[in-house]
């Protein structure tokens, strides 16, 4: 790897500044999902075997105009707790004397949980005084974030500029497995990109032709490349003002020898909702009064023969109205044979994205996949071949 990790770092009694991500989704005061500090806990435990003193940064939520009670991390502080075993301390401030006094009563192997970092402006302005006001409570930084890579901000980007930086473990997970994707993947390749509107996947289909022999297009986005074909898609959903966009996209994959990959049948009906009456129909032969809303079973066996072809596969966004029965039957097949291949170590898969995860989760795939991104935003704009900073100020120069 170009990155150092935790392998590459003596931590014994060191003060590590640990950037995580611990933003994670709240209902009634709880929280209602707790991935992302499951996926914090390889890295805080080695950390806490190795006899470093663990300092954790992290925002939550985004605050206007500095503290306030409903975007205080202090709530965690018991999740973290439970999660590692042991007391996980807490200080009301990331940066100033609340925070010094805290680390130095530190003892190692302890973890201490300073405030929301974007309680300061310095934070997302990625301030160089903010910086250097973090920086003197530790000495080395390990970012656990990819979640957060995204963004240059101080506790992201900047700490690695003025601190000994390495990758933790979750961090350095995802980009071992976004290298087998699509850094130095085993070939053949081919990306599924679902989901609703072309417009939000420009980016993503440009640069993913440049890098992938199958480009398979699903949800509703499908709809719109099948009306630039010249079908009639009813009332599905659709950009008709992207047609020539979509017959662009086309013809640039066509150029670099990536083969685009449409629905030749769906799932139609006339109404929008779970067990709407259905049929499935050719595309060439879509009602005026009915959508498109899942894949038809033609397709679906088109697809899992490329699967049986290709030996790495990207995955972003569902094929159909998968919240919806009977419409999530397209979703479902083609991630059922995606992870059975991966299991027979036939296929590598990555996926990421909101709706891809909780459709592979419904459809009891997710656990089988080679990775499973969570990562939302970070892992779209590096699907769509963009520059992290928070992954790029680690790298070995």
């Amino acid at each position: 790897m170009t990155f150092r990790t935790l392998d590459d770092a003596s931590v014994s009694g060191k003060r590590v500044l640990l950037r995580l991500d611990l933003n994670v989704p709240m209902e009634n005061g709880r929280i209602a999902d707790t991935t992302r500090i499951d996926r914090a806990l390889p890295t805080l435990g080695e950390l806490i075997r190795k006899g470093a003193k663990t300092i954790v940064l992290s925002h939550f939520g985004r605050p206007k105009g500095g503290p306030d009670t409903e975007n205080s991390l202090k709530g965690l502080a018991g999740s973290l707790s439970a999660s590692l075993g042991i007391a996980v301390h807490f200080a009301a401030d990331c940066i100033g004397p609340v925070a010094a006094e805290a680390v130095g009563k530190m003892q190692n192997g302890d973890v201490l949980l300073l405030e929301n970092t974007r309680f300061h402006k310095g934070e997302e302005k990625n301030d160089p005084a903010f910086v250097a006001e973090l920086a003197r409570n530790g000495d080395l930084y390990v970012n656990d974030a990819f979640s957060a890579a995204h963004r240059a901000h101080a506790s992201t980007e900047g700490l690695a500029h003025v601190l000994p930086a390495y990758a933790g473990r979750s961090m350095q997970a995802e980009l071992e497995a976004l290298g087998k994707a699509l850094g130095n993947p085993r070939r053949p390749v081919a990306a599924i990109v679902g989901g609703a509107k072309v417009s939000t996947k420009l980016d993503l289909l440009a640069n993913l032709s440049k890098k992938v022999d199958f480009l398979i297009i699903g949800g509703g986005m499908a709809n719109t490349f099948l009306a630039a074909q010249g079908k009639s898609v009813g009332k599905s959903l659709c950009e008709r003002d992207l047609l020539d966009t979509a017959r662009d996209v086309v013809e640039a994959a066509r150029a670099v020898k990536c083969q685009i990959v449409l629905p030749v049948d769906g799932v139609a009906a006339r109404e929008f909702r779970a067990h709407a009456p259905s049929r499935i129909v050719s595309v060439d032969d879509i009602g005026d009064d009915e959508m498109i809303l899942d894949l038809g079973p033609k397709s679906v066996v088109e697809i899992e023969k490329l699967l049986g072809v290709v030996k790495t596969l990207v995955w972003n966004g569902p094929f159909g109205a998968f919240e919806m029965q009977p419409f999530d039957a397209g979703t479902n097949a083609v991630a059922s044979v995606a992870a059975s291949l991966t299991a027979a170590g036939k296929l590598v898969t990555v996926a990421g994205g909101g709706d891809t995860v909780s459709a592979l989760n419904q459809a009891g795939a997710a656990d089988r996949f080679t990775y499973i991104s969570t990562a939302g935003g970070a892992f779209l704009e590096w699907l769509e071949g963009k520059v992290l900073p928070g992954v790029e100020a680690l790298r070995v120069k």
